[in-house]
């Protein structure tokens, strides 16, 4: 065998898998190769697309959370102001009651006062009655001087 023959046997050969080769392998390889180039940049802009979804998410959420502060304290002072108004009428129930309760005992007194002033003159028109008998030295009918007993109270 001929050193030239095998060279050019090797050749042709080398030639035709470079053939099948560009034919049949490589664009399959190139496709593969550019799909995954596609959906390699495809989940790049999908990140970038979900960082300034999740920056604009968390911009809402942090105007959403200061809104409800504000909110919260609205409400707090509102409460406040509630419960300031709330003590506020208690005080002045409770004075209106202790008023109420105040002239009830004042009238109260002034009846008992009414009545031991009564009880009073009636006890002192007995005595009278008693002291007028015993300077008399004789016994006066209460009932026969009803007039002047009852002039005798009402000067009491």
């Amino acid at each position: 065998m001929n050193l030239n023959v095998t060279m050019v046997a090797q050749a042709v050969t080398f030639f035709v898998f470079i053939f099948f080769c560009a034919k049949f392998v490589w664009p399959p390889m190139v496709k593969a190769i550019e799909a995954r180039q596609k959906q390699i940049a495809d989940g790049l802009t999908a990140a970038e697309e979900g960082k300034k979804s999740l920056e604009s998410a968390s911009k809402q959420a942090d105007a959403a959370i200061a809104q409800a502060r504000g909110r919260a304290t609205e409400i707090v002072a509102q409460a406040e102001k509630r419960v300031s108004q709330m003590i506020e009428e208690a005080k002045n129930a409770a004075k209106a009651e202790g008023d109420r309760e105040k002239a009830a005992a004042k009238s109260e007194i002034e009846q008992e006062v009414s009545r031991a002033k009564e009880t009073l003159r009636t006890q002192v028109a007995t005595l009278a009655v008693a002291g007028a008998e015993k300077i008399l030295k004789r016994e006066v009918d209460a009932k026969a001087h009803a007039d002047i007993l009852s002039d005798v109270q009402k000067q009491l």
